[in-house]
């Protein structure tokens, strides 16, 4: 059985290593081959993280999410998935916003991708909302019989002030799908997600959910914030805020002829 709202060739386009896995990594098995495409190596230029983890070269901390990656998806029995990585430093995909979205259509229109999953526009991450947008933006850019639809996975955001994971916030009348998660996929998903050992502080929050959630994304206005109030990314480092993100989509979507 496929995944709700899919039709043809379908890709993944996820911000970081790990993001695949947190949305839909127990319903890998029901996309045939899909296009695996990540926007960033998963690796700050700030080099906390890498420190925290032992290392002392960000490219060397780079490599080591690649590698997280690529076990990851083997301990989940995907094999046939292309892999594509845009190669953006994680956290500054929303300053390549132009270039991310040309990438992505050229790849969408060469691989004759009709589905594409991807991330909610919620505030939880400057490199989520950027994949939104630049996945909106790649649709937009193709003629309307070669546009793929779009579909998103869950992450996290802010919620009355407080963290969460796994669900999506309100938008519109957007119908979501629960996919609830039998053992066989419970037990491949957590084989995946402690694959990515140095993400495990992040992750710890994901691993007892046994529900993934997908909606057909919104028609969002990528000139208005991401949600009322303060965005989750705002009340944690990396030194985005959400009129910086605007101003960086506006240019974006008048470089792009939006």
């Amino acid at each position: 059985m496929g995944l709700p709202f899919t039709q043809g060739r379908a890709a993944i386009v996820a911000a970081h290593p790990d993001d695949e896995t947190v949305g839909l990594g127990g319903s890998f098995s029901r996309i045939a081959a899909p296009l695996l495409i990540h926007l960033t190596d998963g690796a700050p230029r700030d080099m906390v993280d890498a420190a925290a983890n032992g290392f002392s070269k960000r490219e060397d901390y780079a490599a080591a999410r690649r590698q997280e990656l690529v076990e990851a998806l083997q301990a989940g029995g995907v094999i046939q998935a292309s892999m594509v990585a845009l190669g953006c430093v994680d956290q500054e995909a929303s300053l390549r916003m132009v270039e991310l979205a040309r990438d992505l259509a050229r790849l969408f229109r060469c691989h004759g991708v009709e589905t594409v999953f991807t991330h909610a526009y919620e505030g939880g991450h400057p490199d989520h909302d950027a994949a939104a947008f630049a996945v909106n933006a790649a649709c937009q850019s193709l003629d309307t019989a070669h546009r793929p639809q779009i579909v998103e996975f869950t992450s996290y955001h802010a919620r009355s002030g407080e963290f969460e994971a796994g669900s999506f916030l309100p938008e519109g009348d957007a119908p979501e799908t629960e996919i609830y998660l039998d053992t066989d996929a419970l037990r491949r998903k957590t084989s995946m997600l402690a694959c990515y050992r140095t993400q495990q502080a992040t992750l710890q929050y994901f691993k007892s959910n046994r529900v993934e959630k997908f909606r057909p994304a919104p028609e969002y206005d990528f000139s208005q914030p991401a949600r009322s109030g303060r965005l989750f990314y705002e009340r944690v480092a990396g030194g985005m805020t959400a009129d910086r993100w605007l101003s960086l989509a506006a240019t974006a979507r008048k470089k792009l002829g939006l």
